[in-house]
């Protein structure tokens, strides 16, 4: 080991679904036993998106966004919008295994 009292543990992960992943790791010496515990959080690629909304002056129409929960907990979301005429729920709940859909509304107060 050169005088250095690190060893390099390389470990090779290759999911198949975004999730999150639990591992122990068990190294045994005829005087020792070291259990580490390891988490690999995996998320979906990021994807871009863009929603335009098209209505008269004072109607407002609502998009719903469909968000799916594939990991092996519960989320709960925060949201924060930006940009004047936009409402939708402050909180968001999405259970394990299930699509909770968003909605999202646009209201403009005047053309633009």
């Amino acid at each position: 080991l050169g005088g250095s009292d690190t060893v390099e543990f390389p470990i090779k992960f290759t999911p198949k679904h975004p999730g999150c992943y639990h591992c122990q790791i068990v190294l045994k010496s005829s005087r020792d036993i070291r259990v580490y515990e390891i988490e690999g959080v995996v998320n979906a690629d990021q994807a871009d998106g863009q929603l335009e909304f098209l209505t008269p002056a004072y109607q407002a129409v609502t998009q719903e966004i469909p968000i799916t929960n594939t990991s092996s907990g519960d989320w709960r979301f925060e949201a924060h919008l930006e940009g004047r005429c936009f409402h939708g729920p402050p909180v968001i709940s999405v259970p394990v295994g299930e699509t909770v859909q968003y909605p999202l509304t646009f209201k403009p107060v005047a053309e633009c």
